[in-house]
């Protein structure tokens, strides 16, 4: 990991604690002795950017917890709750005391934004005195405006009915990218308009996918988060550093799990693929047992569920009988053939049935060729979300 420009830290669940906690631990080390540059997590960019411009100083007047409010689709507990808003604090901290072109970020990467950013790339225009910019994406973005911000209702339009608006948000894409430097600023708002674009353009895609194609939706998710990437990796320029935090199934490489059979990529392999091998590291995180926050049906309140004993010869099972107490695998070359059987490899979504698990909840894994290093709770807790209530989605 010492030699890594881009560091890719898994959960194994979306609600654990100890994975949040580790990983923030993990991630101010990166910062603090080897210069990281940036935060990219598994969440919304126009939600993330409120937490990036508290951080930087840009609306100071905000706390943390106020900054987190600002994630209101479900599953809010993601990113609002109370292991982020330490590191949120943590964050802004420690930018306080580097010169701004020194400062780290923290920026979302997902691809279900697409009204969200819409409007916010409107908002700057508008806010700009940038008439023709803005009158141009109002137009294009009316195509949307009878959908009213219905993902489900766009998505049936647009793959069966061929109503979709795939030439309105590419021709706003293309434009903002051929005069992003009019748009640059100390605010980065350059870097937030393109993002914007390009997540519109790609959650269109995505939306009119999605009902046709699961794997193919994957696989739109997938590369738009790499894309995105890699436009913020340019922004901080050549030397940029990145901590990437997401779910196991996007950055432990798909080659080697049973996601290749059916024609899947995921973040970790594309990026593995694009990279020198000594510049990607990627560690996964697991459980044997505990708690954990998911909720039985999608939009529903959240709860706490009882994680139950892994599955008998699962990873977690075989790790849990050779000593119940947490562990840290780090694979090489001398060792990685010792554990490179494909076996079953736990995977809890915001969606749990603790109860069914053993029908769909192991990823059978080459858990060494998966991951550089493996992080193992042996039991863990739930993560503490700042509003257990919340059902926005």
């Amino acid at each position: 990991m010492e030699d890594s420009t881009i560091v890719l830290l898994g959960e194994s669940s979306h609600g654990t604690s100890e994975f949040y906690k580790v990983r923030s631990e993990i991630t101010k080390m990166l910062i603090e002795e080897k210069g990281f540059s940036f935060i990219a997590v598994e969440g919304d960019w126009p939600s993330c950017q409120a937490v990036n411009r508290f951080i930087k100083g840009y609306d100071s007047e905000a706390s943390a917890k106020e900054v987190l409010s600002h994630f209101e689709r479900w599953p809010t507990w993601m990113w609002a709750n109370e292991e982020i808003m330490e590191l949120v604090d943590w964050l802004q901290k420690h930018n306080q005391t580097k010169a701004k072109n020194k400062q780290v970020g923290f920026y979302g990467l997902d691809v279900y934004s697409m009204w969200e950013s819409m409007d916010e790339i409107l908002r700057y225009f508008e806010e700009s005195g940038l008439t023709e910019e803005y009158n141009a994406a109002k137009k294009a973005f009316a195509c949307f405006e009878h959908f009213q911000k219905d993902s489900e209702k766009y998505a049936v339009s647009a793959a069966f009915f061929s109503e979709g608006c795939a030439d309105e948000v590419v021709t706003i894409l293309k434009e903002i990218q051929t005069n992003k430097h009019k748009y640059t600023d100390e605010f980065e708002n350059s870097l937030n308009l393109e993002i914007n674009a390009l997540v519109a353009a790609n959650a269109e895609k995505y939306y009119r996918t999605v009902v046709i194609s699961d794997i193919e939706s994957w696989n739109i998710r997938d590369r738009h988060m790499v894309s995105a990437l890699n436009k913020i990796r340019n922004f901080y320029g050549k030397d940029a550093k990145v901590i990437i935090w997401e779910h196991n199934t996007h950055v432990g490489d798909a080659r080697a799990t049973d996601m290749i059979n059916d024609g899947m990529v995921n973040v970790g392999q594309l990026i593995r693929e694009q990279e020198n091998s000594e510049n990607v590291y990627i560690v996964g995180f697991g459980t044997y047992e505990g708690t954990v926050i998911a909720s039985s049906e999608w939009g529903l309140n959240i709860e706490r569920m009882q994680v139950p004993p892994a599955q008998e010869n699962s990873w977690e099972d075989m790790l849990h009988r050779a000593g119940a107490y947490d562990k840290m695998l780090i694979f090489n070359d001398q060792n990685r053939r010792f554990f490179n059987e494909t076996i079953g490899h736990r995977a809890i979504g915001v969606v749990y049935h603790p109860e069914y698990e053993m029908y769909g909840n192991y990823v059978p894994s080459n858990i060494s060729e998966r991951y550089d290093a493996f992080i193992f709770i042996d039991h863990s807790n739930a993560l503490h979300p700042l509003n257990m209530k919340t059902i926005h989605i």
